[in-house]
């Protein structure tokens, strides 16, 4: 069975899959910390994400780049949304994500074009979103937990311009699938919003052996 999990940064996707993942007894990918590992990768070859050439050139990241503490650094995630509109660099991941995903036994992959892109056949889709002031005030408190002082409006300001550029690039934006269950956490607390999803799921599995 194959759990594709889609949304907005900040939406709680990334809880969502992780905690289906271990429901389900299955493996499970954040495909957002290869983009990210990208765009670590172009900071530190001192390229620029906005460029293509440098932003394909920066897939060539090692393994261990994905047990980098930075990679779930502000900074990072910004740099994340900048490579992952290139087509170049969609392209060259597209192999690793896709492998993953057809293993043997299923997966649960979490990203902004899995259940449109990478594993469109997948058995249950879920596009997890929430309002931006939802989105933002849960990023803020996650900052200041790690010490980090941003003020909201910054963090804020940030989401929309991150959701402005995933939902317009031309390659794979950051849409629904047709055939998703849209799970909207905006007023639920953590407990909630994983046990709609679990729940989603069981509903899912339910009409496909129907």
């Amino acid at each position: 069975m194959i759990i594709a999990v889609d949304g907005p940064t900040a939406s709680g996707k990334g809880t969502i899959a992780k905690a289906l993942a271990e429901h389900f007894g299955l493996p499970h990918l954040d495909t957002g910390l290869l983009y990210r590992a990208v765009g670590r990768q172009v900071f530190l070859n001192g390229g620029d994400p906005d460029n293509a050439f440098d932003a394909l050139a920066a897939c060539g990241f090692e393994d261990r780049m994905l047990r980098d503490s930075s990679l779930r650094d502000e900074a990072t995630g910004g740099l994340a949304s900048r490579v992952s509109v290139h087509r170049e660099v969609r392209s060259a991941l597209f192999d690793r994500q896709r492998a993953f995903a057809v293993q043997e036994g299923g997966a649960v992959l979490d990203g902004r074009d899995i259940g449109t892109v990478i594993a469109p056949d997948a058995q249950v889709k879920l596009f997890v979103t929430a309002s931006v002031d939802a989105r933002a005030a849960r990023r803020h408190r996650e900052m200041q937990d790690r010490g980090v002082d941003v003020p909201l409006t910054a963090v804020h300001a940030d989401l929309e311009r991150r959701d402005e550029r995933d939902r317009n690039r031309s390659e794979a934006p950051l849409v629904a699938a047709t055939d998703a269950y849209v799970l909207d956490t905006s007023e639920l607390g953590k407990d909630e919003a994983i046990a709609a999803a679990i729940a989603a799921v069981e509903n899912a599995r339910k009409e496909l052996r129907d």
